[in-house]
């Protein structure tokens, strides 16, 4: 009997390291859905966008003032002009994202992945970063303008950063 049961042991490890699997991937490119260039310059504003995916984008001039982007992915966007005043991006994540000109004033962006992306000119005024990541440069670029406090959370937008 335990000689079986080490025959079968042994079958069945020389089958599942001999045969194939298939290797699964993920890639931004196949979970995403990209939007429509219908969305640049559109108004966004106050609208519930919960767990969108903008892939691959220019989103230039488009206003989503005080909508909720909680969970929302902007995957290699162009947010030029964008104005995110009052948003709640709690958990979103922006990769490869360039934000110029942008207005995150009042914005609360907890917990938020924001590598690779590249802010230039932007406003920050009582935006929220509280346990946020971004690249070290970035964080130094937005220090430097960075004041105010965000009126939904109270938190000091300086503190949120780690600004010195």
């Amino acid at each position: 009997m335990k000689y079986w049961q080490i025959l079968a042991s042994f079958v069945l490890a020389l089958v599942l390291f001999v045969s194939p699997l298939s290797a699964q991937a993920a890639s931004s490119s196949s979970i995403t859905r990209s939007a429509g260039d219908e969305v640049q310059g559109q108004d966004f504003s106050g609208q519930n966008l919960i767990g969108t995916e903008y892939t691959n984008i220019k989103l230039e001039n488009t206003n989503f003032s005080n909508a909720d982007l909680r969970g929302v992915v902007f995957n290699g966007a162009l947010l030029e002009g964008v104005n995110l005043h009052g948003v709640d991006f709690s958990q979103g994540i922006a990769y490869l994202a360039k934000f110029k000109n942008a207005d995150f004033s009042d914005a609360v962006l907890t917990d938020a992945m924001m590598l690779r992306s590249v802010f230039d000119n932007v406003n920050v005024t009582g935006a929220d970063f509280t346990n946020a990541i971004l690249d070290g440069v970035e964080i130094k670029k937005l220090c430097l303008k960075a004041s105010g406090v965000n009126s939904k959370t109270g938190v000091v937008t300086r503190e949120s950063l780690g600004c010195k």
